[in-house]
């Protein structure tokens, strides 16, 4: 199931294309004369015959010259050309044979023209039949040229948090306590494996958060809206903590099966937990030390100096207080006024260069399992 209420980052609200006041004249390519041009006029007499005042012997055809004992700039762009071309689809070869696509005869159209054709097939291709594939590049350092293949999970800008208050009150809740233990157990394999922050970590981004909120209600002249907001920040902060302990035993990892095992559905709600904890549980045991951060990766071109003004994937994806209420809806108002302004977004990517280097075998099937699974859990604690 993949209803999941995610919230997004930055405003909804498309922007408008400027629509243009009048049409562009066209461009002349040729200027015309003012007056239509004259032809020559004809003769009967035909073309005057014209002639050499000597006979001039023919032995230069025979003559044999001596090359140049440097090349010129056009044989060196040729040679270039061919060294190009040669790596170029070599390495087109190992990139085919990764992904098991086809790729097209293209060597007879001549240079440039046959790699840039190669390539748009190429991308084609990959398009096609290569889940999360992102983009392909063509990369010429001073040896050689070779072909730089990306994969990334796309996001879509979403904000995955996971709230644990719902899952709180269904502890206390003695009709939902079997199923509270199984979900407990699914956030215990979260926090501890999947390495998922915290909110109530120091070094987690939404601590920076709620304490930021909290300073603007107290900085405040106190109303009776004041209270009831330090109220429910509060009780945010002492859940948190008393949550976190039960995340923390590692019991719920080590009775995460004999949980999964003895449960016994009763409605929708224990049929969707115990679905989603079979994946998580599944998860556990096919990467039991992965993380969600393991590829993690900006989408562009990031000095190490810039990290600041990205959008670092411990900021979309954590723990949370709540999914509702007033604390929720400025939290995210917070959230979003700060990240729409980045540019930058890191997400789970995979890099292969095909220079004839190895090439891991890695995959994004994890991350597309782990974000389909938060999701899940989202929806399920969001709608107790």
């Amino acid at each position: 199931m993949t209803y999941a209420t995610t919230y997004h980052i930055g405003h909804d609200t498309p922007a408008q294309r400027a629509k243009a006041t009048q049409v562009a004249p066209t461009v002349k390519r040729v200027r015309r004369m003012d007056a239509k041009n004259k032809r020559c006029g004809g003769s009967p007499k035909g073309q005057t015959t014209v002639r050499t005042d000597c006979h001039v012997a023919d032995g230069f055809l025979r003559t044999a010259f001596l090359p140049k004992l440097a090349e010129t700039e056009t044989v060196q762009a040729c040679r270039k050309n061919k060294k190009t071309e040669h790596d170029f689809y070599q390495s087109l070869s190992r990139l085919a044979g990764y992904y098991g696509i086809e790729t097209m005869r293209s060597k007879d159209y001549g240079y440039p023209y046959n790699i840039a054709l190669a390539l748009w097939y190429t991308k084609a291709q990959l398009k096609d039949k290569v889940r999360d594939w992102e983009e392909i590049r063509l990369i010429k350092d001073s040896s050689k040229t070779y072909f730089m293949s990306e994969e990334r999970y796309d996001t879509s800008s979403t904000l995955f948090y996971i709230p644990v208050v719902p899952l709180y009150r269904m502890l206390r809740n003695p009709k939902r306590k079997h199923t509270a233990r199984l979900l407990l157990s699914v956030c215990s394999y979260l926090y501890h494996i999947a390495d998922v922050p915290y909110y109530r970590q120091e070094d987690s981004y939404l601590y920076w958060q709620y304490d930021m909120i909290k300073e603007w209600i107290t900085s405040d002249d106190e109303t009776e809206e004041s209270a009831m907001y330090l109220s429910e920040l509060e009780q945010a902060e002492w859940i948190g903590e008393h949550m976190e302990q039960k995340l923390f035993n590692r019991a719920n990892l080590l009775f995460f099966k004999e949980r999964l095992n003895g449960f016994t559905c009763r409605d929708t709600l224990d049929l969707d937990a115990m679905n989603m904890a079979m994946e998580a549980f599944a998860l556990y045991e096919q990467y039991p030390e992965r993380t969600i951060f393991a590829n993690a990766r900006p989408n562009g071109q990031v000095d190490e100096d810039e990290t600041d003004g990205m959008v670092t994937m411990d900021r979309y994806v954590s723990f949370c207080a709540d999914g509702k209420g007033w604390l929720n809806e400025n939290l995210l108002q917070c959230i979003n006024t700060e990240l729409q302004e980045y540019t930058l977004m890191e997400e789970p990517a995979l890099i292969r260069c095909f220079d004839g280097s190895e090439i891991t075998d890695n995959t994004l099937c994890f991350e597309n399992r782990l974000f389909a699974l938060m999701e899940e859990l989202i929806y399920i604690l969001n709608n107790f």
